[in-house]
Protein backbone atom coordinates (compact mmCIF):
# COMPACT_ATOMS: atom_id res chain seq x y z
CA UNK A 1 0.00 0.00 0.00
CA UNK A 2 1.12 3.78 -0.89
CA UNK A 3 0.74 7.05 -0.50
CA UNK A 4 -2.13 7.41 2.20
CA UNK A 5 -3.06 11.34 1.86
CA UNK A 6 -4.20 13.71 5.32
CA UNK A 7 -7.90 13.13 4.63
CA UNK A 8 -7.30 9.00 5.14
CA UNK A 9 -4.92 9.97 7.86
CA UNK A 10 -7.61 11.76 9.64
CA UNK A 11 -9.75 8.70 9.91
CA UNK A 12 -7.54 6.74 11.34
CA UNK A 13 -5.77 9.51 14.03
CA UNK A 14 -7.79 11.46 16.47
CA UNK A 15 -5.47 14.10 15.99
CA UNK A 16 -5.84 17.55 14.78
CA UNK A 17 -3.90 20.76 14.27
CA UNK A 18 -1.83 21.57 15.80
CA UNK A 19 -1.31 17.75 16.79
CA UNK A 20 -1.27 15.63 13.19
CA UNK A 21 2.33 15.20 12.54
CA UNK A 22 2.01 13.24 10.25
CA UNK A 23 1.48 15.02 6.34
CA UNK A 24 1.38 11.74 3.88
CA UNK A 25 2.18 8.01 4.53
CA UNK A 26 4.76 7.39 1.69
CA UNK A 27 5.18 3.48 1.50
CA UNK A 28 3.38 0.84 4.38
CA UNK A 29 4.75 -2.66 3.80
CA UNK A 30 1.59 -4.94 5.81
CA UNK A 31 3.11 -6.42 9.31
CA UNK A 32 6.58 -4.42 8.25
CA UNK A 33 7.40 -0.97 8.35
CA UNK A 34 5.74 1.93 7.08
CA UNK A 35 7.45 5.19 5.61
CA UNK A 36 5.60 8.48 6.51
CA UNK A 37 6.62 12.24 5.84
CA UNK A 38 6.46 15.85 8.04
CA UNK A 39 6.90 18.82 6.57
CA UNK A 40 8.23 21.05 9.06
CA UNK A 41 7.15 24.96 8.80
CA UNK A 42 7.94 28.35 11.06
CA UNK A 43 3.80 28.44 10.95
CA UNK A 44 4.05 25.45 13.74
CA UNK A 45 2.62 26.63 17.19
CA UNK A 46 6.02 25.05 19.04
CA UNK A 47 8.40 27.23 17.12
CA UNK A 48 6.93 30.13 19.29
CA UNK A 49 8.54 29.37 22.28
CA UNK A 50 11.23 26.60 21.41
CA UNK A 51 13.41 28.73 20.86
CA UNK A 52 13.10 32.41 20.41
CA UNK A 53 16.32 32.75 19.24
CA UNK A 54 16.69 29.54 17.06
CA UNK A 55 13.75 27.58 15.88
CA UNK A 56 14.30 23.83 16.93
CA UNK A 57 11.70 21.34 16.65
CA UNK A 58 11.19 19.56 20.62
CA UNK A 59 12.19 16.49 20.65
CA UNK A 60 8.44 15.55 22.65
CA UNK A 61 7.07 16.52 19.05
CA UNK A 62 9.43 13.75 17.42
CA UNK A 63 8.34 11.13 19.55
CA UNK A 64 4.60 12.28 19.22
CA UNK A 65 5.40 12.05 15.05
CA UNK A 66 6.55 8.89 15.48
CA UNK A 67 4.03 7.64 17.91
CA UNK A 68 1.53 8.78 15.08
CA UNK A 69 3.19 6.96 12.42
CA UNK A 70 3.41 3.23 14.98
CA UNK A 71 -0.45 4.14 14.83
CA UNK A 72 -0.74 4.06 10.97
CA UNK A 73 1.34 0.92 10.89
CA UNK A 74 -1.14 -0.56 13.39
CA UNK A 75 -4.06 0.39 11.29
CA UNK A 76 -2.62 -0.37 7.88
CA UNK A 77 -0.06 -2.59 8.29
CA UNK A 78 -1.70 -5.10 10.41
CA UNK A 79 -5.14 -4.93 8.95
CA UNK A 80 -6.74 -3.30 5.99
CA UNK A 81 -8.28 -0.60 8.34
CA UNK A 82 -8.91 -0.31 11.92
CA UNK A 83 -11.50 -2.79 13.53
CA UNK A 84 -13.55 0.07 14.94
CA UNK A 85 -14.26 3.94 15.22
CA UNK A 86 -13.25 3.84 18.78
CA UNK A 87 -10.54 2.22 18.77
CA UNK A 88 -7.00 4.26 19.51
CA UNK A 89 -3.49 3.23 19.90
CA UNK A 90 -1.82 4.59 23.05
CA UNK A 91 1.99 5.41 23.62
CA UNK A 92 2.95 3.35 26.66
CA UNK A 93 7.26 3.85 26.57
CA UNK A 94 9.71 5.35 25.05
CA UNK A 95 13.41 3.63 25.00
CA UNK A 96 16.63 4.32 23.56
CA UNK A 97 15.45 8.04 22.41
CA UNK A 98 18.44 9.92 20.39
CA UNK A 99 18.43 13.18 18.59
CA UNK A 100 21.68 13.54 16.31
CA UNK A 101 20.44 16.42 14.39
CA UNK A 102 18.27 19.51 14.91
CA UNK A 103 14.93 19.94 12.97
CA UNK A 104 14.30 23.09 12.00
CA UNK A 105 11.12 24.80 9.72
CA UNK A 106 11.96 24.07 5.78
CA UNK A 107 12.88 20.68 6.54
CA UNK A 108 10.63 17.74 5.61
CA UNK A 109 10.91 14.40 8.12
CA UNK A 110 10.93 11.04 6.54
CA UNK A 111 9.59 8.53 9.31
CA UNK A 112 10.74 5.29 9.41
CA UNK A 113 8.95 2.96 11.60
CA UNK A 114 9.66 -0.75 11.90
CA UNK A 115 7.58 -3.35 13.84
CA UNK A 116 9.70 -5.30 16.36
CA UNK A 117 7.60 -7.77 18.40
CA UNK A 118 3.86 -8.04 20.02
CA UNK A 119 3.69 -9.22 23.24
CA UNK A 120 0.86 -9.66 25.22
CA UNK A 121 -1.06 -6.56 22.95
CA UNK A 122 2.33 -4.18 23.83
CA UNK A 123 3.78 -3.55 20.76
CA UNK A 124 7.21 -2.58 20.00
CA UNK A 125 8.73 -0.12 17.22
CA UNK A 126 11.85 1.07 16.43
CA UNK A 127 11.28 4.63 14.87
CA UNK A 128 13.55 6.63 13.17
CA UNK A 129 13.22 10.31 11.59
CA UNK A 130 15.60 11.32 9.12
CA UNK A 131 16.41 15.16 6.86
CA UNK A 132 18.11 14.97 3.82
CA UNK A 133 19.06 10.92 4.11
CA UNK A 134 20.70 11.94 7.33
CA UNK A 135 19.62 10.42 10.72
CA UNK A 136 18.01 13.23 12.66
CA UNK A 137 16.18 11.05 15.54
CA UNK A 138 15.61 7.52 16.70
CA UNK A 139 13.94 5.17 19.71
CA UNK A 140 12.01 2.62 20.25
CA UNK A 141 8.10 3.20 21.33
CA UNK A 142 5.69 1.12 22.73
CA UNK A 143 2.37 0.67 22.08
CA UNK A 144 -1.27 -0.39 23.05
CA UNK A 145 -4.88 -0.85 21.11
CA UNK A 146 -7.73 0.29 23.51
CA UNK A 147 -11.26 1.01 22.62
Amino acid sequence: MKNINIEEIKTILPHRYPFLLIDKVIEVKKGEEIKALKNVTYNEPFFQGHFTNKSIMPGVMIIEAFAQATALLGAYGFEEKRSSESELYYLVGIDKARFRKSIVPGDQIIINVKFLANKKGIWKFAATAFVDSNEAASAELLTTIKD
